[in-house]
């Protein structure tokens, strides 16, 4: 169904079609594009790394990150149980073996925890920014530097936290904070690991290009095309998160003291406005009808079928999973509408709140 108010809506309020139009009229749409270079440099030097690798998706960004750092089989890489499954399936596309951390009260992986999982083939711990929530990674980085172990920070949610791992991983799809409707890129310090990743995202051509390939590697290019609108939402990035933090603060005051809503800890940045709720089905089927719609939060990983444990009902993660939703975070959102949207919610509740009363 078409909802009046989305989850998420892209804001191409910059200059998208001039540089695609340009992209296309010059006839550099595949990925030699001058527009790829612009935007991996230009990424960079707004998150304080030195090269930026622009690639197909997120996904293939943190497989690019895992592979450039040698991660294969044999290897096993610390993964939060809550997260979006494609950061286990990077994992698994390497041939390592993800290993599942339990999530702390603020959705991100609890760094508690990590120690006990680390074994001898441990090879790289992968925090992710859980809708925009930056993780302990001062803590991150101790356990890392302790263990020797390389650092993938999946960064898909997170665009505006600045990355200080070995590599940090970023989606453009079109509900990320910034976006070319697909695509993904990595970011790093480290001259190798850039050069690797962009080796491995072209099919690992060798430099006489004799069709002669050393390596199994991937066509996980982006298009100039691609990289026309991101270099266009990049260049409005501190206007979204300014917006999208203006949304954040009017839904904390607009829902804080509705019975029945938790409003979660504070974002560095807002990728989704996430709560608990009791009811949440009924809740999201009252939304649902006034024309708001609403996602549920992220499964554990120990509850995927490929990753499944019969012990997941226990996990922090599930206790999440089963009240959490988010709440339209679209950057063209006004107060009205979300005064519409947090109206519906107190609605809800007051309703529920008067038939118990009325049953008593």
């Amino acid at each position: 169904m078409t909802f009046e108010y989305q989850v998420s809506k892209p804001y191409l309020a910059g200059r998208e079609l001039e540089y695609l139009t340009e992209a296309v009229r010059s006839g550099w749409i595949s990925s030699q594009g001058p527009f790829v270079r612009r935007f991996e440099e230009e990424f960079a030097q707004y998150n304080g790394v030195a090269y930026g690798v622009a690639c197909s998706s997120g996904t293939t960004a943190l497989t690019l990150a895992l592979r450039a750092l040698g991660v294969g089989p044999g290897d096993e890489v610390l993964v939060p149980e809550f997260t979006m499954v494609a950061t286990a399936w990077a994992v698994t596309y390497t041939g390592a073996v993800p290993v599942f951390v339990d999530c702390a009260d603020d959705l991100n992986i609890d760094v508690s925890l990590i120690e006990s999982r680390i074994t001898p083939r441990t090879k790289v711990i992968m925090p992710v920014h859980v809708y925009g929530r930056r993780c302990d990674m001062d803590a991150i980085m101790k356990l890392a530097h302790e263990y020797n172990l390389r650092v993938v920070e999946d960064s898909a949610e997170a665009h505006g936290v600045r990355p200080v791992g070995d590599i940090a991983c970023f989606s453009l799809f079109a509900n990320k904070i910034i976006t070319a409707g697909e695509g993904g890129v990595c970011v790093t310090n480290s001259e190798q690991l850039a050069q690797q990743m962009a080796h491995l995202r072209s099919m690992a051509f060798s430099k006489e290009h004799d069709f002669i390939h050393k390596k199994l590697a991937y066509n996980f290019r982006m298009t100039n095309m691609q990289a026309a609108v991101a270099l266009a939402q990049l260049e409005q990035i501190d206007e979204i998160l300014t917006i999208r933090k203006r949304i954040e603060n009017h839904y904390d005051s607009g829902l804080d003291g509705i019975d029945g809503i938790t409003v979660m800890p504070p974002r560095d940045v807002l990728w989704m406005y996430d709560i608990r709720a009791e009811r949440r089905e009924e809740l999201r089927e009252f939304l649902t009808d006034a024309g708001i719609e609403t996602r549920p939060f992220f499964q554990p990983m120990s509850r995927q079928p490929m990753y499944f444990n019969p012990d997941w009902p226990a996990l922090n993660a599930a206790r999440f999973a089963a009240d959490g939703l988010y709440l339209p975070t679209d950057p063209g959102l006004t107060e009205s509408d979300q005064d519409r949207v947090i109206g519906k919610v107190r609605e809800f509740y007051l309703a529920g709140q008067a038939t118990r009363r009325t049953r008593r």
